[in-house]
């Protein structure tokens, strides 16, 4: 059975795009930590991140780099988180959130409530 992020991937489940090569997709959390928290997924469906084989973590790395640069910059924080939980969702992710302190990274916090409207505006000024 296919995971929500396959059925986000094949288009089956709408979401706010950020980034899409043919191995890796990213778009934004529905239920973010921030304005700019990004999702970013290999095409692949394997469960945990380390059971990638080597090139699709490099790349699925190398690929989140360029939206952290992106997001660093439309966002003005001083850097970007990069974490990997994955026991929510059974397919390998990872979190790239913009921080200003350590703090901006517990994700026992509350979440964010953003409109549509917002959602489709960051996601543009996100997009590569």
């Amino acid at each position: 059975m296919a995971t929500i992020f396959s059925k986000i991937v094949a288009g089956e489940i709408p979401s706010y795009k950020v980034a899409e090569d043919e191995k890796y997709y990213a778009f934004l959390d529905i239920n973010p930590l921030a304005k700019g928290h990004t999702l970013v997924i290999p095409k692949v469906e394997v469960d945990y991140i380390f059971d990638l084989d080597d090139e699709t973590l490099a790349g699925l790395t190398k690929f989140a780099k360029k939206i952290a640069h992106k997001i660093k910059e439309q966002t003005g924080c001083k850097k970007v988180a990069m974490v990997v939980l994955g026991l929510e969702v059974a397919h390998a992710h990872i979190h790239l959130i913009p921080m200003n302190s350590e703090k901006d990274v517990d994700f026992g916090a509350e979440k964010l409530k953003l409109t549509p409207e917002e959602f489709k505006e960051i996601a543009s000024r996100l997009a590569l």
